[in-house]
């Protein structure tokens, strides 16, 4: 791999620059006190995790806003932190409930279990922060019990349906009339960019951020930007590496937009490939293959992990690999018994000899 030339052109920098100038217009609309809770938490959070944080402030703000008689006629930017002090237990448990379904200009919003959790995680920390500083006198938000997040079952490709799937984006099968014209124009990219994912289980948001000289075919590895914001570097087998190489030709022909002249991936367009790009294309090739799973490029990570873990019965180095800070996270994911060994399992007890 090269050197990198001028940080400042990474696809994450820029996001991150991106993110804070939202970031700032979401500060706009909520308590002042709040600016010095995100400076608090600065140095160990990603802009993009303050952003999220931002947004779900704000959803609590405009519920007591809208809900509460006595800050109905203030407007938000004017509550002072006094007032997190004023709310009691039952106004928060309140609130929890009115994430399930509420309206927002003339839209419903709904929030299942992840929703409110990730909600009552951003009010959590606002509370703490605020309380370890000695600032307020309760932390009522840790009185309130977090939604209990039911376990679902890992969705993910079965080894067949990964066949079929390269397959089919190689050969356009059953993909419209409109769809086939651009066909021959994506193929070589689609193809690298599913058999990358499937075969490194990297995050979308990693995949989209990669740079042409990230990627070293002496090693066959990738530098990535992980999700906790620092690099490393992934390997990929022989099968990603050929399907690389035939898109990186097809790439050559391509005059990049400005800014995106390093992207591995780039849109019809010919810019940095987005992630709302990537998760169509996947939706719109996998629901050719299988129609009873919902495909996500998060599923695709997924299938690996679980194929991973089958080959090396190895729960660490799966975590090491997927970038999982915490193997528990890991294991409650890919340890699980899969469909294979409970339809074995079916057939080991016997009830009567024939």
């Amino acid at each position: 791999m090269q050197n990198k030339i001028g940080n400042d052109e990474k696809y994450y920098n820029e996001q991150d620059k991106l993110n804070t100038i939202r970031m700032r217009e979401v500060l706009d609309t909520l308590p002042h006190f709040c600016r010095q809770f995100f400076r608090g938490i600065e140095t160990t959070t990603s802009a993009r995790t303050r952003l999220g944080y931002a947004y779900d402030l704000r959803t609590f703000f405009e519920y007591l806003h809208s809900k509460n008689p006595a800050l109905k006629n203030m407007a938000i930017t004017e509550y002072k932190l006094d007032i997190l002090d004023m709310i009691e237990r039952e106004d928060i448990e309140e609130y929890q409930e009115y994430l399930s379904l509420y309206e927002k200009k003339d839209k419903e919003i709904t929030n299942a279990e992840q929703g409110k959790k990730r909600k009552m995680s951003a009010l959590r920390c606002l509370y703490t922060y605020f309380y370890k500083a000695e600032l307020i006198q309760r932390n009522t938000a840790e009185l309130v019990k977090m939604p209990k997040l039911h376990e679902n079952e890992i969705i993910r490709l079965e080894p067949d349906e990964v066949a079929t799937l390269l397959d089919q984006v190689e050969a356009g099968d059953k993909l419209t009339k409109g769809q086939l014209k651009y066909h021959e124009k994506t193929k070589l990219r689609d193809v690298a960019l599913l058999t990358l994912l499937l075969g490194t289980g990297i995050r979308v948001s990693e995949c989209v951020g990669i740079d042409i000289d990230d990627i070293d075919f002496k090693t066959n590895g990738i530098r990535i930007h992980r999700k906790g914001g620092y690099n490393t570097t992934v390997y990929f087998p022989d099968e990603v590496r050929t399907a690389l190489i035939n898109y990186l030709e097809d790439r050559k022909l391509k005059i990049p937009e400005e800014g995106s002249e390093n992207a591995l991936f780039l849109s019809m367009q010919n810019k940095r490939i987005t992630v709302r790009a990537v998760e169509n294309l996947v939706k719109k090739y996998s629901r050719n293959v299988t129609t009873l799973k919902k495909i996500t490029p998060h599923k695709l990570r997924s299938t690996f992990g679980t194929n991973l873990y089958k080959e090396s019965g190895d729960i660490y180095l799966v975590a090491d690999v997927l970038g999982h800070k915490d193997v528990n996270t890991t294991r409650k994911h890919y340890a699980a018994q899969d469909d294979e060994n409970r339809r074995r399992a079916a057939n080991m007890v016997k009830l009567r000899e024939k």
